[in-house]
C-alpha cells in the first residue's frame, strides 16, 4: 500500500505540471487582461508599464518557472480582478459547490441505486421498462437544457423553488458558510442539484442494472438460492455487494466530472461556486485565478482517483493494486 501511494504521488505530481503547463499555455489566447483591468482612454505607455509590472512581458518560461515557484509554497498570485490572493477566493467559492456536489451526489445514490436494483431485479417488468425508457432520454438530453426547463417549470410557471442565488446561510466553525442548516437555503439548493443529479442518474441506473444483472446469473447466486437463504439476502448482500466494484470506479470518475457540471449548472442558476467564478475570470481575463482553478479542480481529480482506488481495495481485498501499476 505504502508503494502504492508513492506511485500515485508521483503520478499526481506529474500531472498537475501538465496542467499548469495546459493553463499557461492558454492565457494568450483568453485575451489581454490589461484591457479589462484600465479604461479606453489609458495611454499606451501606462499600460505597457502595468504590463511590465505584472511580468506579462516576459517570457513563457520565465513567467512558468516563476509561478511553479511561488505554488510550491502555496502561492497561486493575486486575482487581477478581486486584488486578492487566488487561493483565499477560490476557497471562498468552496463550500457552495462542495455542498451543491455533495447533494447531487446524494440524490443520485437515493435513486438511482433503488431503480437500478428494480430494473435488474425484474427486467421485464412494466416499471422496469419505464425506468429504462426514461432513463435512455435522460442520457440524451444535454444539462444545460434541462436547468434550464427546470427553471422554467419550477421557478416561472409553479414557483416552487428559487431560480438563483445561494440563499440564506450559516456560518460553521468559523469559516464554512452553509446553506444546509437554513430552509431558505435549501429551498435555494434543489434546482441546481436535482439538475445536476438528473444529468448523472441515467448512468448509474443502467449501470447497476448491467452489472448486478451480470451477478445474479453467476454459479455463486444459484448456490445461494440453493441453500434456501431469502431474496433480501441474496439481493442486498450477496449480489448487490458484488456489483460495487465498477459502480465505486464509475462513480468516482463521475463525481469528478460533477466540478465541469458545475459551470454550466451554476452559471444557469447564478450560484457563487467555483463554476460561476471560473465563468467569471474568463470573461474578465483573470488568468492568475483561472491558473488556480485549473490547479485545484486537477487537484481534486487527482484526490479523487486516489480515494476511489484505496475504497477499491477497502470492498475487494483480493484486489492487488500494486499488481496493476495503479
Amino acid at each position: 500500500m505504502l508503494a502504492f501511494l508513492l506511485r500515485r504521488l508521483i503520478q499526481a505530481c506529474f500531472v498537475l505540471i501538465v496542467i499548469s503547463l495546459i493553463s499557461f499555455a492558454i492565457q494568450d489566447k483568453l485575451g489581454d487582461p490589461v484591457r479589462q483591468m484600465v479604461g479606453m482612454t489609458t495611454t499606451t505607455e501606462v499600460r505597457e508599464q502595468l504590463r511590465d509590472e505584472l511580468g506579462l512581458n516576459d517570457g513563457f518560461i520565465t513567467q512558468y518557472t516563476r509561478f511553479a515557484k511561488n505554488a510550491l509554497t502555496g502561492d497561486f498570485g493575486t486575482s487581477y480582478y478581486y486584488k486578492e490572493p487566488t487561493i483565499d477566493v477560490i476557497l471562498n467559492k468552496l463550500p457552495a459547490t462542495f455542498e451543491l456536489a455533495f447533494c447531487a451526489i446524494l440524490l443520485v445514490i437515493c435513486i438511482a441505486t433503488p431503480f437500478g436494483i428494480i430494473t435488474a431485479i425484474h427486467p421485464k417488468h412494466l416499471v422496469s421498462r419505464l425506468i429504462m425508457l426514461v432513463s435512455s432520454i435522460g442520457l440524451s438530453i444535454p444539462i444545460f437544457i434541462i436547468a434550464i426547463f427546470m427553471v422554467y417549470v419550477f421557478s416561472i410557471q409553479w414557483n416552487l423553488a428559487p431560480s438563483f442565488g445561494r440563499g440564506e446561510t450559516t456560518l460553521l466553525f468559523g469559516v464554512w458558510k452553509s446553506g444546509l442548516f437554513t430552509k431558505d437555503g435549501l429551498s435555494h439548493l434543489l434546482l441546481p442539484s436535482l439538475s445536476l443529479a438528473i444529468a448523472l442518474i441515467p448512468i448509474f441506473v443502467r449501470l447497476i442494472r448491467s452489472e448486478m444483472s451480470e451477478v445474479l446469473q453467476s454459479e455463486y447466486i444459484r448456490f445461494a438460492w440453493s441453500k434456501g437463504l431469502s431474496a433480501p439476502r441474496i439481493y442486498f448482500f450477496h449480489a448487490l455487494k458484488n456489483t460495487m466494484l465498477p459502480i465505486i470506479t464509475i462513480g468516482g470518475i463521475q463525481a469528478g466530472t460533477l466540478v465541469a457540471y458545475t459551470i454550466l449548472t451554476e452559471t444557469i442558476f447564478q450560484w457563487p461556486g467555483m463554476g460561476f467564478l471560473f465563468m467569471d475570470a474568463v470573461s474578465r481575463v483573470d488568468t492568475p485565478l483561472i491558473s488556480a482553478y485549473l490547479m485545484v479542480v486537477g487537484g481534486m481529480f487527482v484526490v479523487m482517483n486516489t480515494f476511489v482506488d484505496l475504497i477499491y481495495g477497502l470492498v475487494n481485498p483480493t484486489v492487488r493494486l500494486a499488481s496493476h501499476g495503479l
